[in-house]
């Protein structure tokens, strides 16, 4: 008896989360159909054009996006940004840095710094 390996695949949006691009930015091809894993590995090794634009340019999702103001999702809301950005965006609150940034950079850093005291305690 032999067994047949059927490919696993994905809704275009998993596909997206693990790739770290915006699904409405995306080819509509790609939002469209389902994505394999051997798909999603080849897309990872050698990423298309629009991938390696998505991920330069954006608009980012927002988790990307928390990730490059060094803050949680979290902070995003509180601040405002509920929508995916681009990168020119993202500089643009960089350099304004304004209070809201400000504060939830901190609060980030306090974070880190309790997660890795309970992390040395537990050592």
């Amino acid at each position: 008896m032999t067994s047949h390996k059927t490919a696993q695949t994905m809704k275009p949006a998993t596909a997206a989360k693990k790739l770290g691009v915006y699904l409405e930015a995306t080819p509509p091809e790609f939002q469209e159909g389902v994505v394999s894993r051997d798909e999603l590995n080849a897309l990872q090794a050698e990423p298309p054009e629009w991938l390696r634009e998505l991920r330069r340019t954006g608009p980012h999702p927002r988790p990307v996006v928390a990730a490059k103001l060094g803050i949680s999702i979290g902070g995003l809301t509180r601040g405002g940004i509920t929508d995916a950005l681009t990168t020119e965006e993202i500089d643009a609150l960089k350099t304004e840095n304004p209070d809201w940034l400000v504060r939830e950079r901190a609060t980030q850093a306090e974070v880190r710094k309790e997660t890795e005291r309970v992390k040395e305690k537990n050592r």
